[in-house]
């Protein structure tokens, strides 16, 4: 079992990871994406970011460098099992890469019926713990200049605007705030699990 899904777990005698709570209620589990997430990975990403939405091959090649000793990214899925024995769904994901001690949020994404629930902080949290494990010095990632929601989660783990990148975003010529972090091992702003 990974550490998010032993935080998510909660105390001895809560649901397993995974499972609807005694009350029913849904439970969100992070864990390493695998193939058999693509599909689920992609239908999210393109309902999400409908223009400039990562292609499968896209994810492929991150996928490819994340289970062999010397791997240099990670990427999870949030997976949330709901009340009435409904199967799993994904419901998030997030992907980083490091190199020669800087770290890249790579991509990060919730479904809309998880935003405003902490989800994409405990998403964050993760990745910034992978950057950790990495020993990365600084992280860095690029966010749309109209993604103000987004913007407020990083600025509230510390990332500050360093740059602008213009036309980032394809084809709607969207232009990228580029963020930084600079300890990415520092403590970070408490988030709900579940």
């Amino acid at each position: 079992m990974s550490s998010a899904e032993t935080a998510a777990a909660g105390p001895a005698g809560a649901a397993a990871p995974g499972t609807p709570d005694e009350q029913g209620a849904p439970r969100t589990v992070l864990r390493d994406m695998r193939w058999w997430d693509m599909d689920a990975v992609i239908a999210l990403e393109q309902e999400l970011f409908p223009e400039d939405a990562w292609s499968r091959g896209m994810f492929w090649s991150e996928l490819a460098d994340t289970r062999h000793p010397g791997a240099g990214r990670r990427y999870v899925v949030a997976e949330q099992t709901g009340p009435d024995g409904r199967p799993p769904r994904i419901v998030g994901y997030a992907g980083f890469s490091a190199v020669a001690g800087t770290g890249d949020v790579q991509t990060i994404a919730t479904a809309r019926d998880q935003w405003g629930t902490g989800l994409g902080a405990r998403l964050l949290t993760e990745l910034l713990r992978a950057a950790t494990a990495a020993e990365c010095h600084e992280v860095l990632l690029e966010v749309r200049v109209d993604n103000a929601r987004a913007q407020r989660l990083y600025t509230r783990f510390g990332f500050e605007p360093v740059g602008v990148r213009r036309g980032y975003y394809q084809p709607g010529n969207v232009d990228a705030l580029v963020m930084r972090l600079a300890d990415p091992a520092r403590d970070y702003p408490p988030v709900q699990e579940g």
